[in-house]
């Protein structure tokens, strides 16, 4: 294992969450995801599984699990959809669902048109709308500086749940 060097600091200036709070972000979001995600993040997470014996749950190998786990985590962290969420007032129900589907499920536009039976051109002018919204001045749209408190992240689960059904 390689030592970092003393003159260096351990972790990047300003570039990431520390790893602690991190986790209790994941944690505290890994409800707004869905189906297979949600269980191999819940796995990984809660049960503290390794990627191999996840790997063997699902009959893939370990390394699409390592994949999965890291765009998941980031997507989770990232806070775009939580910004849609925070925000949703500005948007309709279906920009709310291609929000989800984009920023949190990861879907391609073409995926997106084919599920919500619309136009690639649709949801690109959605997509291009929900970010003019997202970019306004006075909105925080990134996981620091949004008070992530775990009271915050369960108003927003609620709030998640309720657009579902």
């Amino acid at each position: 294992m390689k030592r970092i060097h003393t003159n260096m600091p351990q972790t990047p200036s300003g570039a990431r969450l520390p790893c602690s709070e991190r986790l209790d972000l994941l944690r505290n979001r890994v409800s707004l995801l869905d189906g297979q995600d949600k269980a191999i993040m819940t796995t990984y997470l809660e049960r503290g599984n390794s990627m191999c014996q996840i790997a063997q749950l699902a009959g893939v190998t370990e390394s699409c699990i390592a994949r999965r786990i890291r765009k998941l985590t980031d997507r989770l962290v990232d806070g775009l959809y939580v910004a849609c969420l925070r925000n949703r007032r500005r948007f309709t129900r279906l920009e709310m669902t291609i929000a989800r589907d984009y920023f949190l499920a990861g879907l391609s536009i073409r995926e997106i048109a084919a599920k919500r039976r619309s136009t690639y051109y649709r949801i690109r002018k959605t997509l291009i709308r929900i970010r003019q919204i997202l970019e306004t001045p006075g909105l925080q749209t990134s996981s620091r500086g949004l008070g992530n408190s775990a009271q915050t992240d369960r108003n927003l689960r609620s709030v998640n749940t309720s657009l579902h059904t």
